[in-house]
């Protein structure tokens, strides 16, 4: 069975293209979720979260996201520090759900997966490219804020032509190139490359 990742600068749709994949039976694991879950139901994490950030952010017994974000926001040591604790958390995760999938290939969803080095468990990387002042628009709509507000998200990531260029295979999102016809191509691709192993 192939592991497949799938990742895209914020706004260029890797969810919409993962929920195609899904409609065609392959199973998709979204990281992001995944990893809000297990800080709130891996124990050894959320001792390790407790730990490192203090009881306030588990005041409620569980996890309030509102403080987490507020204490890692502005300060890079302290999310590098966060992401250390979650991101081998969630790898370990992915890798067991993928392990018990029965299909030809499974997808992982994820925004970091080359800066969490996930993309190392995987056989290979979808990327779903979309253009700037699209992403940007997109984002504004979904999450109701203003165009600075996105700015600030963007500037955390890895600039989307870079991780374009680590990708195997690219899906543009960019209302150009119907979406549905690119991802049954690259289905039958996949079918193919697990068949051959």
């Amino acid at each position: 069975m192939l592991k497949i990742g799938i990742t895209s600068g914020i706004g260029a749709g890797k969810t919409t293209v993962s929920k195609i994949f899904e409609l065609l039976a392959v199973p998709v694991y979204y990281a992001d979720e995944r990893a809000k879950q297990l800080m709130n139901e891996d124990e050894s994490l959320k001792n390790s979260i407790l730990h490192h950030f203090g009881k306030e952010v588990y005041a409620s017994g569980t996890l309030n996201r509102k403080i987490l974000s507020g204490i890692v926001f502005n300060d890079a040591n302290k999310l590098a520090l966060l992401n250390s604790l979650v991101h081998p958390a969630t790898i370990a995760d992915a890798e067991k759900w993928m392990l018990q999938q029965k299909t030809h290939y499974t997808i992982k969803e994820a925004a970091i997966l080359f800066e969490s080095e996930s993309n190392k468990q995987l056989d290979a990387v979808i990327g779903v490219s979309a253009p700037f002042k699209l992403r940007l628009t997109r984002v504004m709509k979904r999450d109701k804020i203003p165009a600075k507000k996105v700015l600030e998200r963007m500037n955390k990531q890895m600039p989307e032509d870079e991780k374009m260029k680590r990708c195997d295979y690219i899906i543009f999102n960019d209302e150009q190139q119907l979406l549905i016809p690119q991802v049954l191509e690259l289905h039958n691709v996949l079918l193919k490359k697990a068949a051959s192993q």
